[in-house]
């Protein structure tokens, strides 16, 4: 989310917004912990704090850093941080140290900025190096599936093995959601199979996977393999593989897979939360927010969604399993024989409308 160029603008969340945001985000189905919870999961609704507590790590102390979007904590750099802007900036992005201060600043060449919102970072397991990955896939446009971009887009950069100044160049792939158009600000590269996920930020969000093997002279198709929380911001896969991270305005849920939620995390609240990445062990989180001087914390995992010590090797498919749309869904029922939609349709209703009616009040 920022400033426009082009067809993208600005679009800053009253709070009243988001206060109906998190009315609707306990009430919809698909938000958050919606969904059968596995054994040793914490409670829907409830959200899971670690014993030893949240800690500002540091805030960024440059000054052209002023709408960070995105984070990735590096895979070879130790104490290295990767963020950048959103839109409206230069295509580039800032290795920043444990102090706040960047260590070195990496403009992509061939890169168009139209609306970077989000990015992770990988090993080339054939090489060993570094490879960081940048998501030009904001689309404040989309409505649904209806209008939008035709195509977005997706940088891969090989990351330097020096922490200085540097114009890198970058291998684009584009592509298109196979149910239309969707407004997106998370994305995640699996660490074992490779594959690319995009989160799409929605009121009904989604989880999409990319295509196993990423073509550079076609568009890519994206498909949808799991529900995701209500106006997701960001995400981001854990070092092992065996979760994954989801952030909303309000918290972030942890999932073992798609539609399978493990345990919701409470966050520090934030001027604007757009931005999450797990640290290179696994046993925490990094968040952040959009502004000047803004700040980034670290958040310890709970127990249940840490990596285990003699972690068990988990199968992972390399095709997921795309589900239908919410629209081709048989209607759930609970365990009366009633139609679910009956039981929450009365609430949500409410918030859902109000919602609609000042997000398009604030976009006017």
């Amino acid at each position: 989310m920022g400033r426009a160029t082009g067809r993208t603008r600005t679009r800053w969340i009253p709070r009243a917004v988001l206060a109906l945001l998190a009315v609707a985000g306990m009430a919809l189905p698909g938000t958050a912990l919606a969904g059968t919870a596995l054994p040793g999961t914490v409670l829907p609704g409830t959200a899971a704090r670690a014993d030893d507590g949240e800690r500002l790590l540091f805030r960024f102390r440059d000054q052209r850093i002023t709408e960070s979007s995105g984070l990735a904590v590096s895979p070879t750099h130790k104490g290295i941080v990767y963020t950048h802007n959103d839109s409206a900036h230069l295509g580039q992005i800032f290795a920043v140290g444990p102090d706040g201060r960047t260590r070195a600043t990496f403009t992509i060449g061939n890169a168009e900025a139209r609306d970077w919102e989000a990015m992770a970072a990988s090993v080339d397991p054939a090489t060993g190096r570094g490879v960081l990955w940048i998501g030009d896939i904001g689309d404040n446009l989309a409505d649904g599936g209806k209008n939008g971009w035709p195509d977005v887009s997706v940088y891969k950069v090989v990351e330097p093995r020096t922490m200085a100044d540097a114009t890198l160049r970058a291998v684009r792939y584009r592509f298109r959601y196979a149910d239309g158009p969707r407004n997106a600000e998370g994305l995640m590269v699996h660490p074992r199979t490779g594959r690319l996920y995009v989160v799409s930020k929605e009121f009904s969000g989604n989880v999409y996977a990319a295509p196993a093997k990423l073509r550079t002279d076609r568009v890519n198709v994206l498909r949808r393999v799991g529900e995701a929380p209500l106006m997701a911001t960001d995400a981001a896969y854990a070092p092992d593989g065996s979760s994954f991270v989801i952030r909303t305005y309000f918290s972030a849920t942890v999932y073992r897979a798609p539609g399978k939620p493990l345990t919701r995390v409470a966050m520090p609240p934030l001027e604007q939360a757009e931005s999450i990445t797990y640290t290179k062990d696994g046993m925490a989180l990094l968040t952040g927010s959009e502004g000047e001087k803004s700040p980034v914390y670290r958040v310890p995992l709970p127990a249940v969604a840490r990596p285990s010590p003699s972690p068990t090797p988990i199968r992972t498919s390399a095709r997921p399993r795309a589900v239908a749309a919410r629209g081709e869904e048989p209607a759930g029922k609970d365990g009366l024989g009633v139609p679910m939609p009956l039981l929450w349709a009365a609430a949500a209703l409410g918030a859902t409308g109000g919602i609609a009616f000042l997000a398009y009040r604030t976009g006017r």
